[in-house]
């Protein structure tokens, strides 16, 4: 094992070798090396201010970058206000409830202060992303960096093309995943960043009261645990917050298997991962890690590998789209 000191501790560092290597020419390890040399320090600085004080944002920040890729790429549309006549992707039913947009935007500004006009908002996604994980001690990777902006944000694309909670694994992922480039092994580990953070009832509900029409819970569900999950999530509650990973929402671990492979899982996607024989095993081996105390490292070596993965899909580099000088809104023309 390889360890790296950041923010004052002795920390795993997971080696990624291979994946330098197989990222597009644009983007690289330390792309801000000569026009920003301090820009990850600038953001990790922050990130760690930020979450000793609100530690619940770690979850809805690595959500956030989830979110921006899987909408035509991570270009930081996720970070655009609407304008009038064109709602923007924050509008969108999947992202009403994401939070964490302020703290993109002090990081942002700590960065304008530093360095104008230099690193993009989709870097500040990434980049955070992997600050929060580490923070939480989950793994440390190199960030391959280089994203420029995008222009654009719209509402129902969002919709389209963000997994919702009730989605198949086995059935949809090649409506949402495949044609990302991503497959079945990046999809069962990056829904393993479901260990981090907490959900609103709303996203699950029909599970506990009256799944797929038939007034009762999913059979699916543990039955002992159902009744836990009833006495936080009342009947037409859209405010209520259940922790996605009892007992270890806050810490980046291998836990979250466990829940799945004993019948815990809020979220039908995360619930369908036991009906494919591949992501069956893959849950019931991190399971037996978690249960063990073991150290997780397949699991957080295959999430580095998925998270560099998946932060490269259609990206803007070069030429393409633009340096945002303020993350919500597109640069005014002639800057």
């Amino acid at each position: 094992m390889v360890y790296r000191l950041l923010f004052g501790f002795l920390l795993p560092l997971v080696l990624q070798p291979s994946l330098v290597l197989c990222n597009r020419p644009e983007l690289k390890v330390g792309f801000y090396q000569y026009t920003c040399p301090y820009a990850e320090v600038i953001v990790r600085d922050e990130i760690a201010r930020i979450i000793s004080h609100v530690p619940s944002l770690a979850g809805p920040l690595l959500r956030m970058h989830f979110h921006d890729c899987f909408v035509n790429g991570c270009d930081g549309s996720i970070l655009l206000d609407s304008i009038p006549g064109l709602p923007s992707e924050k509008e969108s039913e999947p992202n009403l409830s994401l939070r964490g947009f302020g703290t993109i935007d002090l990081v942002k500004a700590k960065l304008e202060q530093a360095c104008p006009g230099v690193v993009s908002c989709a870097d500040v996604l990434a980049l955070v992303a992997r600050d929060v994980v580490l923070l939480t001690h989950g793994p440390y990777w190199n960030v391959p960096t280089g994203r420029r902006d995008g222009l654009r944000s719209v509402k129902d694309e969002a919709l389209n093309n963000l997994p919702p909670p009730f989605f198949d694994a086995t059935r949809n992922l090649n409506q949402f995943f495949v044609p990302k480039g991503l497959d079945a092994k990046d999809q069962v580990v990056l829904l393993g960043g479901h260990t981090l953070g907490t959900s609103h009832c709303s996203s699950f509900s029909d599970r506990l009261y009256n799944f797929s029409g038939t007034q009762m819970p999913d059979p699916a569900l543990d039955r002992r645990y159902v009744p836990r999950l009833k006495s936080k999530c009342r009947p037409g509650d859209i405010t209520a917050l259940v922790e996605m990973d009892p007992g270890s929402f806050r810490t980046f671990d291998a836990s979250y298997y466990r829940h799945v492979a004993r019948g815990r899982a809020l979220f039908t996607s995360d619930e369908t991962l036991m009906l494919d024989p591949f992501t069956r095993d893959y849950v019931l081996r991190q399971a037996a890690v978690a249960a063990a105390g073991g150290y997780p490292a397949e699991f957080f070596t295959d999430f580095v590998a998925s998270m560099v993965k998946m932060g490269n899909m259609q990206v803007l580099t070069g030429a393409q789209g633009e340096v945002r000088r303020r993350c919500g809104a597109v640069n005014p023309m002639g800057m």
